[in-house]
């Protein structure tokens, strides 16, 4: 979970100091299975070999962009247009899969991002009806597809990001698991650094830069941890990228592209000279209750997905932290913005888009199996559920700590901890009866082709 530490003032001085993530510029390599892009730059930060995370190398990004572009196959002309609602065929995908592992032959670019779906909307159960199989449609908006800046897939007109089939497996897979501690990313100072960055002594004498070096320095890196969720899996990056670029949000390391949304440092009217008080922020899931018919065969995500929450810490002399000793203040007034235009960030910046797809699909997984949605459908996937085998991204460890000064009253702001988690089975718990979305899953059922998807 994210935190920011505030120490008293330096002596001998009144410099402020911010610390957060540091930007490493290095070469970005491109490499891509079958048009999934798979670089250290991908997702909006830059993982290294050793899986320290960083900000991408600014010098690159077009010819990068270009060469992401150049590895997709072309999107089919039927999936290019906007659509608000396309059908995707789970037992399709499935067939899909099967097939092209026994032709040798990689998965196509329409196969992989789910025929451009940009968001689930709608779950359908089709239970086997007069000799015809059962399967389990996904539904939502869609459109064909294209990369950004970022190294993320997405909508070609919306610029919104296409669910990815790699997440979508990897929310099935979790679903047992995810009954309890959920899936999550945490980024986090250890107590050696927080001690050594308390004990710190700079003056005015030494100069922002050097201060701001020797405060890096004793922090040291944070450490990166991922829970429910294979840590070198796109949806585990997916979650480090939103918690990463969120923390830049918020320290002021980067503006946000979005109007009206501050930095916390521009919003908070001065530093104490002496605070134990760590604010601290995180991505929660955001759902109103799900909607279903009267027999469990169709289901509605509702909501916007995902929203910012904080706290403050305590943290001892000796680095310990203690967690949500306070509610409210600058920090929660930050996270309340943020949730407030998230929407609008979400189509500006992918990797927030991102995030609140992992949580639908993660969502889906666990309504799959609480529901037992499977055997309704009578329907096995067992590339789905355990035979494909996902992409091996780099796995997130660490990241490097990265100071600057501000012009506030005397008193260190370190940018300290932070995450992002969802509990998606308490998300398919909380569900109620709406009559007509009967009618809608029987539309989207007649409207079905000989394709594994549809509109």
């Amino acid at each position: 979970m994210k935190t920011v530490k505030r120490f008293g003032p330096p002596a001998g001085g009144r410099l402020g100091a911010v610390v957060g993530l540091a930007a490493v510029v290095s070469t970005t390599l491109v490499a891509h299975a079958g048009g999934l892009i798979r670089a250290p730059a991908v997702g909006g930060i830059y993982v290294d070999a050793q899986g320290v995370v960083s900000t991408p190398p600014v010098d690159s990004t077009e010819s990068l962009q270009a060469a992401w572009e150049a590895s997709l196959d072309p999107v089919p002309g039927d999936m290019q247009k906007l659509t608000d609602l396309r059908m995707v065929s789970l037992r399709g995908v499935e067939a899909a899969i099967t097939a092209a592992t026994a032709s040798g032959e990689p998965l196509a670019d329409e196969v992989r991002y789910l025929a451009g779906l940009l968001r689930v909307r709608y779950v359908f159960v089709h239970p086997p009806k007069d000799g015809k199989p059962g399967d389990i449609v996904l539904a939502g908006p869609a459109e064909g597809w294209r990369v950004d800046r970022l190294g993320n897939t997405v909508g070609k007109t919306t610029g919104r990001p296409v669910v990815m089939l790699e997440d979508l497996i990897v929310g099935i897979r979790a679903a047992e698991a995810a009954n309890g501690p959920g899936i999550s990313c945490s980024i986090d100072p250890t107590a050696e650094g927080l001690a050594r960055a308390q004990r710190l002594r700079v003056s005015a004498s030494d100069g922002p830069l050097v201060a701001a070096r020797r405060l890096e320095q004793a922090v040291g890196r944070q450490e990166i941890t991922i829970a429910g969720a294979p840590s070198t899996s796109h949806f585990a990056r997916t979650l480090v990228a939103a918690d990463f670029r969120m923390k830049r949000l918020a320290m002021g390391f980067e503006p946000a592209p979005v109007d009206d949304l501050p930095s916390y440092l521009d919003m908070i009217k001065e530093l104490p000279r002496s605070s134990s008080l760590l604010p601290r922020w995180w991505l929660a899931a955001d759902y109103q209750p799900m909607a279903k018919d009267q027999r469990g065969l169709a289901w509605e995500l509702r909501g916007q997905g995902v929203k910012c929450l904080a706290e403050e810490d305590f943290v001892n002399a000796e680095g310990g932290v203690t967690r949500g000793a306070r509610q409210g203040g600058d920090a929660s007034k930050w996270a309340d913005r943020m949730t407030e235009k998230f929407e609008a960030l979400a189509a500006e910046d992918s990797a927030f888009g991102h995030v609140r797809n992992a949580f639908d699909v993660a969502v889906v997984g666990a309504l799959l199996v609480k529901e037992g949605l499977w055997d309704v459908a009578k329907i096995t996937a067992p590339a789905l559920t355990s035979g494909y085998e996902l992409e091996r991204y780099d796995a997130p460890q660490a990241v490097a700590t990265k100071a600057t000064f501000v012009k506030k009253r005397g008193g260190w702001v370190i940018s300290a901890s932070g995450g992002v988690q969802v509990y998606p089975w308490l998300v398919a718990d909380n569900a109620e009866t709406v009559a007509s979305l009967a009618d809608t899953s029987e539309q989207a059922l007649a409207a079905q082709g000989a394709s594994w998807w549809w509109e």
